[in-house]
């Protein structure tokens, strides 16, 4: 009688384990070197503002901060130039050298392919009476969103053209 028992709760049991299988909402994409920020592409992007306009003074070769919101590949970058430089001036992360005074990122919700690996996002900037759009690009690190590149867009003749990463290349 126990073994009919068995035998009977043995296939049910498994049949309900195939049926209680959760498939993750996004895949993993690679990995991630260093510590990271809770949250998605803009919510990450949001944060990475925040704390520029909480640190203004933080200059490019003072980096540890900032860590966690970058992408490895951007740290990196940031890390190299830190190293053959003596001093970067003005604000690398926008196309305003003086910096900025608020952020307002686009909301990436509306976005319908959750295997996304990297996501361009604008950013509405202002410093003082100034406004201008840059974009940011986010890029899927393990489980984690990092900034990996900004565009400048500003068409202030002071301003940086290209990216944060081209600026990198030539300095």
């Amino acid at each position: 009688m126990r073994s009919s028992v068995l035998t009977l709760i043995a296939p049910c049991a498994l049949l309900l384990s195939a049926c209680t299988t959760v498939t993750p909402a996004y895949k993993d994409i690679g990995t991630r070197n260093g510590p990271c920020i809770n949250g998605g592409p803009d919510s990450v992007a949001q944060q990475f503002y925040d704390y520029r306009i909480a640190h203004p003074g933080q200059s490019a070769t003072d980096l540890t901060g900032l860590r966690p919101y970058l992408s490895d590949s951007l740290w990196q970058q940031l890390q190299a130039k830190s190293r053959s430089t003596q001093s970067a001036s003005g604000d690398l992360f926008s196309s305003n050298a003086k910096g900025i005074d608020s952020a307002d990122v686009a909301s990436a919700s509306r976005i319908l392919n959750t295997d996304a690996r990297n996501m361009p996002l604008r950013v509405n900037l202002t410093k003082g009476d100034r406004q201008w759009q840059d974009e940011i690009l986010m890029v899927r690190e393990g489980q984690c969103w990092a900034v990996d590149d900004i565009r400048y867009t500003s068409e202030n003749s002071n301003a940086p053209t290209g990216t944060l990463s081209q600026v990198l290349e030539h300095r």
